[in-house]
């Protein structure tokens, strides 16, 4: 009933949005081009396509040959204008996916802005020679278009259908489907095994794939289980021999994964679920720890996610039993299949042939100075 109530915003929603692709897709409203490759990352529906773990992907595949920037618009972060995430940034000045990067990459350079035209030009204006980038990587970017991407990656839960979604607020579509074609390599996220033939010719009619776009299947493989604050390392057979109750504390956009993934390794499971992006508040600690103290059992833990670490971290005076039992898993994204190496040399190859633009930046700077 509320959704049916909703459907006229929605109709509202999508005719504004239309209207705002339309110019830009007329010139009318204008989208600015760089002179280095930029890679956009993003989705067309809000939260829970794993943006962060392809970012970082990203990151991984391109450190060690170029010199790369991640520039997010730090979602929820208590402050305004660009900033330059540091390892030791409060996650309230650059939000927690930002720092959640940088700590993992320290020697990426990380920053925000809200404005990510402001945020590349200051990027590209205040670097000196060396850190002129190779690379940019945008995140959370597919509906700026203000910024013309040299690659543009569409991320689609594969465990939600698109064509059964709508718009917002009736839905979770940021804008209507047929804006796919403005990426030029879609990826499906969250795959739980490989894709046959049929599913795959399945999938491209349901993106109406085009000549000039490519499709991937990427799946979120969890790795080692780890103590938030030092402490006594757990040993992950323990996990795997179902040995350890959990209590899994989350606060990001699609936690279905994770609980899935601990039911198979846990002895029992509770859950406690906050919003996406949630920063902990002294009364959260109290409710988790009670729910953590009524689970009948000798081996406990608390796990929460990568993100919602860089939120416990910035919390004084956490109890002691608190930090000792609290965990964290990391993810890794992996493609099904052979697809990771197609994919892999598409971006390499992609920032190799442009590399030569940092040249030119080099050129630029020192002409203007």
């Amino acid at each position: 009933m509320i959704k049916f109530l909703l459907y006229p915003f929605a109709i509202l929603f999508g005719i504004i949005t239309s209207l705002r692709n339309r110019l830009y897709d007329l010139r009318l409203l204008k989208s600015k081009e760089f002179d280095v490759p930029i890679i956009s990352v993003g989705n067309i529906t809000i939260g829970g396509t794993g943006k962060t773990p392809h970012v970082e992907y990203l990151i991984s595949l391109l450190k060690d040959k170029f010199e790369v920037v991640a520039l997010s618009r730090g979602y929820k972060r208590k402050s305004k204008g660009f900033i330059e995430v540091q390892v030791d940034s409060e996650v309230t000045a650059v939000g927690d996916e930002p720092l959640q990067i940088k700590k993992k990459f320290p020697e990426a350079i990380v920053a925000v802005c809200e404005n990510r035209v402001i945020g590349v030009e200051r990027i590209l204006g205040s670097s000196q020679d060396l850190k002129i980038p190779d690379v940019i990587v945008l995140d959370d970017a597919f509906q700026h278009r203000r910024i013309s991407p040299g690659i543009n990656i569409l991320l689609i839960d594969y465990n939600r259908p698109l064509k059964k979604d709508s718009l917002l607020p009736a839905g979770r579509l940021r804008e209507s489907s047929s804006q796919i074609k403005r990426a030029n390599v879609i990826i499906f996220t969250k795959c739980s095994g490989e894709i046959t033939p049929i599913m795959r010719r399945i999938m491209q009619k349901e993106v109406h794939l085009k000549p000039y776009q490519e499709l991937y299947f990427t799946t979120i493989h969890y790795n080692r289980i780890i103590p938030v604050f030092s402490g006594n390392q757990l040993h992950d057979e323990l996990l795997s021999e179902k040995k350890f109750a959990v209590l899994v504390v989350t606060g990001i956009a699609s936690p279905l994964l994770i609980y899935k993934y601990v039911e198979k390794i846990a002895s029992h499971m509770e859950t406690v679920t906050f919003p996406d992006h949630h920063h902990y508040s002294k009364e959260d600690i109290c409710t988790i720890s009670r729910k953590f103290e009524k689970i009948n059992s000798e081996k406990k833990i608390i796990l929460t996610t990568e993100k919602d670490t860089m939120h416990f971290k910035s919390i004084s005076n956490l109890p002691d039993e608190f930090k000792e039992s609290l965990y964290y898993i990391t993810v890794q994204v992996k493609f099904l299949g052979n697809e990771g190496n197609m994919f892999n040399k598409k971006i390499l190859n992609y920032v190799g042939e442009n590399k030569s633009n940092r040249e030119l930046h080099k050129r630029k700077n020192k002409l203007q100075s």
